[in-house]
């Protein structure tokens, strides 16, 4: 990059998630970062570990994505401590596996505030500024869920939410790309991370993955290379898109 820029990453704390993945892999490349969490001590702990191993500026910050006035506040800490935002991930997010005649309104409601709303938040408060410059890049974490209509980890209400969310990017890519910014998709599959680890029984991860034509689970760099690579300034014609990082698994 000719200019030093910021990435924010939402929901980056988790030790093996895809969003603190995706933090080093963008620090390597050079970008400051700046790591949103619920939890505060784990969005700082994340922003150490980034900035010791890839000697970049980081901070940590608490966030409830799906809290506005908070939205506001994280941002302005990375704005006032960091250089200017280029990239946001929209990563942040909760899974269910209820099904529909189980689900009741509250767990539906909370599944699209989180996912869906936590991410309308957080990029109405940062696009504005991308805009302004002329230059950012967005990403929206989906999943294959979302266009296979579940089956893989998700219940009806994470499926529906992660569906929004590739509508979410595809309208924002036709208002944003006169302004230089890109908006895109990325929907992982079935990927080695703590959520899978602790909610996933190892016959059901193996059944799962023997669905899955490339024959493995994903690991998070096989996500976060994707990413890093549609953050780049040279990534500019490349909007509106979605992404597959699932081994095949969407083919079925």
């Amino acid at each position: 990059m000719t200019t030093t820029r910021t990435a924010v990453i939402t929901g980056a704390g988790s030790q093996r998630g895809i969003g603190r993945g995706t933090a080093h892999r963008l620090a390597a490349s050079g970008w400051e970062i700046a790591v949103f969490d619920v939890d505060e001590s784990s969005a700082k702990d994340a922003a150490r570990d980034i900035s010791e191993r890839n000697g970049v500026r980081a901070i940590g910050v608490q966030c409830d994505v799906t809290d506005r006035e908070g939205v506001h506040a994280a941002v302005s800490t990375a704005e006032a401590e960091l250089s200017p935002i280029g990239a946001l991930v929209n990563n942040a997010g909760i899974t269910s596996p209820t099904r529909f005649l189980d689900v009741d309104d509250a767990e539906w409601d909370r599944i699209f505030e989180v996912n869906v709303r936590g991410s309308y938040l957080v990029t109405k408060r940062i696009a504005p500024g991308m805009a302004e410059r002329g230059f950012g890049r967005i990403v929206n974490l989906s999943s294959v869920s979302a266009e296979r209509g579940g089956g893989v980890f998700g219940g009806v209400a994470y499926s529906a939410a992660k569906a929004a969310l590739l509508g979410f990017a595809r309208a924002l890519a036709r208002e944003l790309g006169p302004n230089g910014v890109t908006v895109n998709s990325v929907a992982p599959g079935l990927i080695d991370t703590d959520i899978t680890a602790g909610k996933l029984p190892a016959e059901r991860k193996a059944a799962m993955v023997a669905d899955i034509p490339a024959g493995r689970a994903g690991d998070v760099a096989d996500v976060a290379s994707l990413i890093e690579f549609l953050c780049r300034p040279d990534s500019g014609y490349v909007t509106g898109a979605t992404y597959d990082v699932n081994g095949g698994s969407h083919i079925h």
